[in-house]
C-alpha cells in the first residue's frame, strides 16, 4: 500500500454523494470493460469452486493451464474424495503449495459427498464450511455459478475500493460491507469483475497508469495527478 493510500484520499462527506460516485464509476467501467468476467475457466459449480480454491497464491492463467487435465481426471466430488494423492499433487505441482491445495480438494470432495449429496451448495454458510473455502471463494462461486449477488474482495478490489474512496478499511469483510453500502446488490458480482479487470490492466498496485484511467475524474486518488 502506498503512503497516499495509507492516508486515504478525500471523499464526499455525504453518503448520497458517495453512492452517486460509486454508481458512476461502475457505469464507466462497464463501458470500458464490456467483456469483464471471471477469468477462471469452468463449466459447472464444482469446477469453479475447485479453480477458485486453486487460485490462491497464483494467477488465473496458471490455474487455467492445469485445470483441463484436473477436470478430466476428477469430474465429480466423489473423485476428489477418493483421489490418489500422488496423482492429484502431480497435476497441481505447477501452482505451488500443491500439497496443501491437494489436501483441500480431497477435503472438499469428502465434505460434499458426506454432507451435500455430492453437490456444491448455493449457500454462503455451507460453502465456507468446506475445507479451504473462505468468504471470498464462496462469493465467487455464488455470483458466477448461481447468479447470487456477492462481493469478492481480492487484492485488486480492496486496493481500488480504498483508492476510489469507497472504503477506509483493509479488512476484507469491512471492505465488503462498505462496497455493499454504496452499490445495489444487482451489480455486485459484475462490479467486482470490472474492478479486478481495471486493477490488473491499469490501476496496478505500483505505478498505476492514472493518465489512462477512464474514471480518473471520479477518483479522489487520481484526478489531481
Amino acid at each position: 500500500m502506498t503512503a497516499k493510500e495509507q492516508k486515504f484520499p478525500p471523499r464526499p462527506r455525504s453518503r448520497a454523494a458517495r453512492v452517486d460516485q460509486a454508481v458512476r464509476v461502475n457505469e464507466v467501467l462497464a463501458e470500458f470493460y464490456p467483456d469483464a468476467r471471471c477469468e477462471l475457466d469452468y463449466s459447472n459449480p464444482l469446477e469453479l469452486l475447485v479453480a477458485t480454491v486453486l487460485s490462491a497464491q497464483t494467477t488465473d492463467v496458471r490455474v487455467n493451464s492445469v485445470t483441463p487435465e484436473l477436470f478430466v481426471q476428477f469430474p465429480t466430488a466423489k473423485d476428489y474424495a477418493e483421489a490418489d494423492r500422488e496423482l492429484l499433487e502431480s497435476i497441481l505441482r505447477p501452482l505451488g503449495f500443491f500439497r496443501s491445495k491437494a489436501a483441500s480438494l480431497i477435503g472438499i470432495g469428502q465434505a460434499l459427498t458426506e454432507k451435500f449429496d455430492s453437490t456444491v451448495p448455493p449457500n454462503l454458510d455451507d460453502l465456507v464450511s468446506l475445507p479451504g473455502v473462505g468468504r471470498k471463494t464462496a462469493n465467487v462461486v455464488l455470483g458466477n455459478a448461481f447468479g447470487i449477488p456477492g462481493i469478492t474482495v481480492d487484492t485488486h478490489v480492496g486496493r481500488l475500493a480504498r483508492r476510489l474512496g469507497w472504503s477506509r478499511n483493509t479488512d476484507p469483510l469491512k471492505v465488503e460491507k462498505d462496497i455493499a453500502d454504496l452499490l445495489p446488490a444487482s451489480v455486485w458480482t459484475m462490479a467486482c469483475h470490472r474492478l479486478i479487470f481495471h486493477g490488473r490492466r491499469i490501476c496496478a498496485a505500483r505505478n498505476p497508469r492514472c493518465q489512462e484511467c477512464p474514471v480518473k475524474e471520479l477518483c479522489p486518488t487520481g484526478r489531481d495527478l
